[in-house]
């Protein structure tokens, strides 16, 4: 056999060897969140090394280094991620030399992977070739599919996350940037990688447009409050509406007896006055002290109907600055459900401002939840007032009876 035979022969079995222990290396210790940079991935790179390293006319020695290169490559992604390619060159060189494997060989299979780390310079063809070899993918059809494992492998590894859009222009940019050093790979992938920058960017446009059209949508179409916060919403208003009419109510009987009551006392405090006691009111002229009770009801009822009287009297609660806020559906003390605070606002600021609040979800619960608040608040009001009114008019008539029995005993 002659000795170019046997060399042959050699190189094609260090190269069936490389193949078995990193395919071995791979399935054991690659981790299986690396969708992307997989087995698969080596060995399309090795193909496409194989290929450009014949077609570029490379000798037989330095297509096997290339090769070689192209296998391990990444196997240091079975220990590290960034910086792999520096842990491939030491894997490289630690199963090269148990090979017995030529220590200037060797160097040069080191030297040819450092050229994939990204801030590594590609000086010699060995280098531009596996280079170009490993990003073939972008001149491939399955650009955009292969992209995407890429993108889960990110999430999943590093932690990088991105929305279809910051994907999409991640994508065009690093293909408007990236570039193949050899001629032989631009004649092998280059109208497949302008086909693919082409493809990307009408991507991009797509889902730009596709993102404009839902915000679009988000805010033409008018917010749909869930069940059970319309239930809730219902049910508090009904029963502000409940309490506020109860207290009006009840305002109302304090008025009407009131009123009666200082009728009565006016007109008998009158005839006393007008000097015709004697004929309408002999008591008071037995009995001059009565006038005091008399004078403790009076009083009473008066201050128990002014009390009453500002219970029941509407109360409105209202912003000056309102004109100063064209914003008014996002502001959260705007009230625009309530007209003391939408009267403040020209006819075009209103109807602007119900169409926003129509559209978002977040302004229309919070312009409910402002309109309870200012209703409790009222009713609060009105409340405390109507309290005042009764406590006024329960004292009075205690008052009222005890002076009117001191006045019997001291008579007696």
């Amino acid at each position: 056999m002659e000795t170019t035979e046997i060399l042959k022969e050699a190189k094609s079995e260090i190269i069936d060897q490389a193949s078995a222990y990193i395919t071995a290396l791979f399935e054991k210790k690659l981790p299986g969140q690396l969708v992307y940079h997989s087995l698969k991935h080596t060995l399309t790179t090795v193909k496409e090394a194989q290929a450009l390293g014949e077609t570029a006319g490379l000798s037989k020695s330095d297509l096997e280094v290339l090769v070689l290169a192209a296998w391990f490559h990444d196997a240091g992604y079975t220990e590290v991620y960034d910086g792999h390619e520096y842990r491939s060159m030491e894997l490289a060189e630690q199963w090269l030399t148990q090979q017995g494997y030529p220590p200037e060989r060797i160097a040069q299979v080191k030297d040819t992977i450092r050229a994939t780390h990204r801030n590594e310079r590609r000086e010699t063809e060995l280098q531009r070739l596996l280079v170009d070899a490993d990003m073939s993918n972008l001149g491939s059809e399955d650009f955009i599919a292969g992209a995407e494992l890429l993108r889960a492998e990110w999430e999943t590894t590093v932690g990088k996350t991105y929305s279809n859009v910051e994907w999409a222009e991640n994508q065009l940019d690093f293909l408007l940037t990236a570039k193949y050093y050899t001629d032989v790979a631009k004649e092998r992938y280059q109208d497949q990688f302008k086909a693919n920058i082409k493809e990307q960017r009408d991507l991009l446009k797509k889902i730009e447009k596709k993102k404009k059209k839902k915000e679009k949508e988000k805010t033409e179409t008018f917010a749909e409050p869930k069940r059970g916060i319309e239930t809730m919403f219902r049910t508090m208003y009904g029963n502000h509406m409940k309490l506020s009419d109860m207290a009006d109510k009840k305002a109302s009987m304090m008025i009407q007896l009131n009123a009666v009551l200082i009728s009565v006392i006016v007109t008998y405090l009158g005839t006393k006055i007008g000097g015709k006691s004697a004929a309408l009111s002999p008591a008071f002229t037995r009995n001059p002290l009565l006038m005091v009770p008399m004078g403790l009801l009076l009083i009473t009822a008066l201050g128990s109907v002014v009390s009453a009287i500002l219970s029941a009297q509407p109360d409105v609660t209202s912003f000056k600055w309102l004109k100063k806020s064209p914003q008014v559906a996002n502001n959260r003390r705007v009230n625009l459900l309530f007209f003391g605070n939408f009267n403040k606002l020209s006819l075009d600021d209103f109807q602007g401002g119900m169409t926003e609040l129509m559209r978002q979800k977040d302004s229309l619960y919070t312009n409910m939840v402002t309109d309870i608040y200012y209703l409790g608040d009222v009713l609060a009001k009105k409340y405390r007032l109507l309290r005042i009114s009764y406590t006024i008019f329960m004292v009075g008539l205690i008052l009222t009876a005890l002076s009117f029995g001191i006045v019997l005993l001291y008579k007696v």
